[in-house]
């Protein structure tokens, strides 16, 4: 167990007084969790301090060579005013596996639990008590060394940072339309798809944009090897109701293991629906358009836990999922996951975590 210590801020910042513009990752809570890695002594120094910029040399490697990770998650006021987690734990394995793969010392996912909950509990204030706002959690590591050269670091900072997010559907779900990008990729076999590190978010922005300047809201990225089947939608994963079926790609490398997918997943096959994870290609989900059979498409992620999605255009060709309203699966699976949330229906398969009030 982390043993943190406390410095409460002497300037508390002014708090949102009207919570329905809010916006997101736009203004930031008084107070952010610290932890600094040396190699040989390991993580110390664990702490709560106000929340203020990092002195950085111009030479710091983070800036160079991009050695760095992070997390997305929430915590969310219910109508007793207990402030809660949605599946914490899912966040720390990943945080571990993102820092496996950028030779980034691990994190015990115990010790990171216990620092979001301390943070949150500090900043509890801040959590929003409008309906569908909540308080945005961003864990990151980077690395600190000074100089340059491509090695692992052998000094990192581990910091986690609040801000209070409006509701991501404030005027209600729309339905949005999606490119199928063809020439660029988000990640191929063997680098670093499944992890949440900035480069992979840097490298999708071209794609993104082109989209958006021909109207399109978002990039659905085949694969970085054939470029022939899904993968994912923006930086959510998606799923493809077909002929009664649920269809997504498989987390086998190249795929982010979204924890919202993975619930998703697991409310669906307990409602009875068949789920295949693997490879699904574009030309198959057209076809289906077709034959009138694509009957739900929808993104799943921390921010919007679902996003559903209207039309799809490949090489030309559209197709238009449903009659451009939000499915009734998917619908179910927003009002089931977001219920769990904000406390509104019973948490059924103890995915929720009260953060007590100690500080």
């Amino acid at each position: 167990m982390l043993d943190i210590k406390i410095t409460r801020t002497t300037s508390p910042k002014e708090k949102p007084q009207d919570e329905t513009k809010l916006g997101f990752g736009k203004k930031f809570t008084d107070h952010m969790f610290v932890m600094d890695y040396t190699e040989g002594k390991g993580w110390h120094d664990a702490r709560i301090v106000p929340y203020a910029p990092f002195p950085l040399d111009p030479a710091t490697v983070v800036f160079h060579y991009a050695q760095e990770i992070f997390e997305g998650m929430k915590a969310y006021r219910t109508a007793d005013d207990t402030i809660q987690l949605f599946r914490p734990d899912c966040n720390a394995k990943r945080f571990q596996d993102s820092a496996d793969r950028l030779c980034i010392p691990k994190i015990p996912e115990e010790d990171f639990v216990q620092a979001v909950e301390a943070l949150v509990d500090v900043e509890r204030d801040w959590v929003p008590h409008t309906d569908g706002a909540s308080l945005y959690i961003r864990p990151f590591i980077f690395a600190n060394d000074v100089g340059l050269g491509v090695h692992a670091s052998k000094h990192y900072i581990f910091c986690i940072i609040c801000a209070p997010s409006g509701a991501y559907y404030a005027e209600g779900i729309n339905p949005v339309r999606i490119y199928v990008e063809d020439e660029y990729i988000r990640a191929a076999p063997g680098l670093t798809g499944f992890t949440k590190c900035g480069g992979n978010y840097a490298a999708s922005i071209k794609a993104g944009e082109l989209a958006e300047e021909q109207g399109y809201a978002q990039v659905l990225w085949l694969d970085g090897v054939e470029k022939k089947y899904v993968e994912e939608v923006g930086s959510m994963n998606i799923m493809f109701k077909i002929d009664g079926k649920v269809y997504t790609a498989a987390t086998v490398g190249t795929v982010l293991p979204g924890v919202t997918r993975r619930s998703c997943i697991e409310l669906l096959k307990d409602w009875g629906y068949d789920v295949i994870e693997g490879k699904l290609a574009i030309a198959d989900i057209m076809q289906a358009a077709r034959e009138g059979k694509l009957e739900e498409v929808f993104g799943t992620g921390t921010a919007a836990v679902v996003s559903p999605v209207k039309e799809l255009v490949w090489k030309g060709e559209h197709a238009y999922i449903g009659d451009g309203k939000i499915g009734p699966v998917t619908q179910k699976l927003y009002d089931t996951m977001t219920g769990m949330q904000w406390g509104k229906i019973p948490d059924t398969k103890g995915w929720i975590v009260p953060v007590e009030k100690k500080y």
